[in-house]
């Protein structure tokens, strides 16, 4: 009996040790070498090297003159990161509509005769994407600029010169990082919305 126990133990033991501890410690030593912000959750930093947030998952912003996040199902007010999640409402549900129009009503009473991007009223499979459309970010810019009384151009200036392009050219869409453009916006009209 003991001759079969044997084989079976030192196996489970080699592979705990092989599968539990020195991968995990190989794969945690490359990623701490050769990508140390992306293995520590890219976080950004303020002038004073307080975290402000992560250039991966999305935080509202709510106050008039900052570009405002997609939608987030995201726990009970959305943004929670501990519950990131869709809301799993299909086209159909009654629910998922009336959000989706009350957004747009308000959307369109912010910009009358502006057309609503799609981004703008629907929310991300993880409920925490920290970009949005470049047209999203535009549609925003006559909010922002009344609230820092800047001139309108030049918050779209600081919009543009955030775009990021397709990844290689081809992959995905162009976006804007929202914390990105926010700080951007702070370090160019420093008053806040």
């Amino acid at each position: 009996m003991l001759s079969r126990l044997r084989p079976a133990i030192v196996s489970m033991s080699l592979f705990t040790v092989l599968l539990g501890l020195a991968y995990p410690l190989a794969v945690t030593g490359l990623a701490q070498t050769a990508f140390p912000t992306q293995a520590n959750g890219s976080l950004v930093r303020d002038t004073r090297g307080a975290v402000v947030g992560s250039a991966l998952i999305g935080q509202a912003f709510a106050q008039p003159g900052y570009l405002h996040p997609r939608p987030s199902a995201s726990g009970a007010n959305g943004y929670d990161a501990s519950a990131s999640s869709g809301s799993n409402m299909g086209p159909l549900n009654e629910a998922l509509a009336k959000r989706v129009k009350a957004d747009a009503d308000a959307l369109r009473a912010e910009n009358p005769g502006a057309t609503i991007p799609a981004d703008a009223v629907t929310s991300s499979g993880s409920g925490l994407d920290p970009d949005i459309s470049p047209d999203y970010a535009r549609f925003q810019a006559p909010r922002v600029a009344r609230a820092r009384g800047a001139p309108l151009a030049a918050v779209q200036a600081v919009i543009d010169g955030q775009v990021q392009g397709r990844l290689f050219g081809f992959v995905g869409q162009p976006r804007v990082n929202v914390l990105a453009v926010n700080r951007a916006l702070d370090a160019r009209f420093p008053k806040g919305g």
